[in-house]
């Protein structure tokens, strides 16, 4: 942990630079939401507030916070990847995500329902988006996704319930339109 001194000047640094930050974070990614951007600069600050006591002591925190959430941000923009599948793949992937979505109903799903639940979730925000493709399309784990990117497993399961939440409250609108 960092020093008691350090500590006070990195909360007063957070404390009157937060709206900057948020500023600076949206400026850099393309699509980026108030969300995201608080979710980068809250790893960034939990990394330098773990920091080891013993550690060089930051002389410029403006300097150093900046520098760290750039870093975060292309790290993020690194593992940003789009996936292209032929055609037959898709399909049954959002097949297969239908019937998550819509579990404990037994019925088979009209190709109006498959394009509406495409359609839904292709209007989420990026970062929602990619969480849904990649937990419940690719396969991957909370654990591997965490690794690659960097994003703690807590967050991405936040925003697959945010997007999964989301996609139903756009959905009933759209039922009931």
């Amino acid at each position: 942990m960092v020093s008691g001194k350090e500590n006070n000047n990195l909360n007063k640094f957070f404390k009157e630079e937060y709206s900057s930050l948020k500023g600076y974070v949206r400026s850099k990614i393309e699509h980026t939401t108030e969300s995201d951007a608080e979710d980068i600069i809250q790893d960034v600050a939990l990394r330098i507030f773990s920091r080891p006591t013993d550690a060089l002591p930051i002389n410029n925190i403006g300097g150093f916070v900046y520098s760290a959430i750039r870093n975060k941000i292309i790290d993020v923009m690194r593992i940003r990847k789009e996936r292209i599948y032929d055609e037959k793949t898709l399909e049954q992937l959002w097949t297969e995500f239908a019937d998550i979505f819509y579990a404990g109903s037994s019925q088979e799903y009209s190709e109006e329902l498959k394009k509406t639940l495409k359609e839904a979730i292709l209007k989420l925000k990026p970062a929602y988006r990619d969480i849904i493709v990649a937990v419940d399309f690719e396969g991957y784990s909370y654990r591997e996704i965490s690794e690659e990117t960097g994003i703690a497993q807590g967050t991405l399961m936040s925003r697959r319930h945010r997007a999964l939440s989301l996609l139903l409250k756009n959905l009933d609108v759209e039922k009931e339109i």
